[in-house]
């Protein structure tokens, strides 16, 4: 019983340390929207406001997966690549095998969730350090989409579902938007009411006193690893609707852009701190930014440069509060 109450203590903390760490990116989005708003005239606009939507959908959806990863101190470099593996498989089974894409987009998704599990289960059964598990699945899901077309490019999805992205229904919100608002409210609840949730804070605080304290760790740790990679692969689906093709090299660094969101959020690398609450305000700061930078008229080499210091001063801020 003590050890629960402490369990839940640790939670409850982790959790207020999240809400907390949040509101420095926070801060920091409206003094980005407040300085583009000024420095051009098409920032502040509705247009504008959905034309980012539509511009983080894919960066968005996968966020919340590696938010989930860092949150128990674990890492994910294979996001893209089975992003990549997913729109393939989904392509592959549309339009070369003529499969039914009310089949299609399950098969591409279940395959996307095994590079997951594969991966958990060596990170817990194998002991293999989390980087390398995923480094290892990066490279076979990316040769694994390369081989299913030999590097080639697929198109001829249905109409229908090129509409998905570019319809807005009531003139306000297309459905891959209405897609990641709806993984953003049900990655919020699950993380803060549902045990399942609470508990990432606990392993992520500690996973040897988690385990003491009755947390299955390599239960939680595995799902959460199957989690993410759903949701690259669910990305997928979200881009190749978007282009209306899928191909192999799809997904190159998103999971350098992943990482970079939900560290800007303020969730701690180390793990038992931050939450899916500040990944949505570090994925805003990103599509915001780069937006931005577009109507300033600034380099893409200048952007990643720019992207880059903003990273790092996210860190620094994160050192900071620590030491404090």
């Amino acid at each position: 019983m003590l050890a629960t109450a402490k369990e839940n203590q640790g939670i409850a903390g982790g959790m207020f340390v999240s809400m907390r760490g949040a509101t420095g990116p926070l801060i920091g989005l409206l003094m980005l929207c407040l300085f583009l708003t000024f420095a051009t005239d098409t920032f502040f606009s509705i247009r504008n406001f959905l034309n980012v939507l539509d511009q983080i959908t894919v960066l968005g959806i996968m966020a919340v997966g590696m938010t989930l990863v860092i949150l128990i101190g674990g890492i994910d470099l294979a996001v893209g690549s089975v992003m990549a593996l997913a729109m393939m498989v989904l392509g592959y089974l549309n339009v070369v095998a003529g499969v039914p894409m009310g089949l299609a987009i399950p098969l591409a998704l279940l395959t996307a969730s095994l590079n997951g599990l594969i991966a958990g289960i060596l990170i817990t059964r194998f002991n293999v350090p989390a980087f390398i598990a995923t480094l290892a699945m990066m490279s076979i899901a990316r040769g694994l989409a390369n081989m299913i077309t030999d590097g080639q490019q697929i198109i001829g999805f249905p109409a229908w579902f090129n509409t998905m992205a570019i319809v807005r229904f009531g003139g306000f919100l297309t459905l891959t938007v209405a897609v990641m608002l709806a993984v953003f409210v049900i990655g919020l609840l699950y993380q803060r009411y549902r045990y399942g949730g609470r508990i990432l804070y606990a392993i992520g605080g500690n996973a040897e006193v988690a385990r003491l304290a009755g947390i299955n760790v390599k239960r939680a740790t595995v799902l959460v690893y199957v989690v993410c990679s759903f949701l690259a692969g669910l990305s997928g689906m979200v881009l190749a609707a978007r282009l209306d093709s899928v191909q192999p090299s799809s997904g190159v660094s998103y999971e350098l852009d992943a990482i970079a969101a939900v560290v800007i959020g303020g969730t701690s690398l180390s793990g038992g701190t931050g939450g899916i609450g500040g990944t949505i305000i570090g994925v805003l700061i990103i599509g915001i930014l780069r937006n931005g930078l577009n109507l300033l008229s600034v380099s893409p080499f200048m952007q990643q440069v720019i992207i880059g210091a903003v990273i790092v001063l996210a860190v620094t801020a994160e050192t900071y509060r620590k030491r404090k």
